[in-house]
């Protein structure tokens, strides 16, 4: 089966750092775009960043840009998620998506698999 899961998540102070991983099992990793999406109380899922296949082409919500990165290692099956300068507006549990095609990057539908998601918390 194919498996996704998240790590790194935690409470934090505002202004901090934290790095999320995804460990992706079960599945060609090479032959999907990764991406992460985050899920605040009352909100609906929200994209925040994509990377290629082959992590040369990136993509991030405005909101995060200059702030978060997002990377791969197709050698270790992992995208990890640097963020810096966190904000209390940050605060969701955050979820690893794996998409092998699609146009509609920024929509969660488009998505094949997900992982259980970790929390991140910041606080102000």
């Amino acid at each position: 089966q194919v498996q996704l899961l998240e790590s790194g998540g935690g409470l934090v102070q505002a202004g901090g750092s934290l790095r999320l991983s995804c460990a992706a099992s079960g599945l060609t990793f090479s032959s999907y775009a990764m991406a992460w999406f985050r899920q605040g109380p009352g909100k609906r899922r929200e994209f925040v960043s994509r990377i290629s296949k082959s992590g040369g082409i990136t993509y991030y919500t405005n909101a995060v840009k200059g702030r978060f990165t997002i990377s791969r290692d197709n050698a270790k099956n992992t995208v990890d998620l640097q963020m810096n300068s966190l904000k209390p507006e940050d605060t969701a549990v955050y979820y690893c998506a794996a998409d092998r095609s699609g146009s509609s990057y920024y929509e969660a539908g488009e998505y094949d698999y997900w992982g259980q998601g970790t929390q991140v918390t910041v606080s102000s």
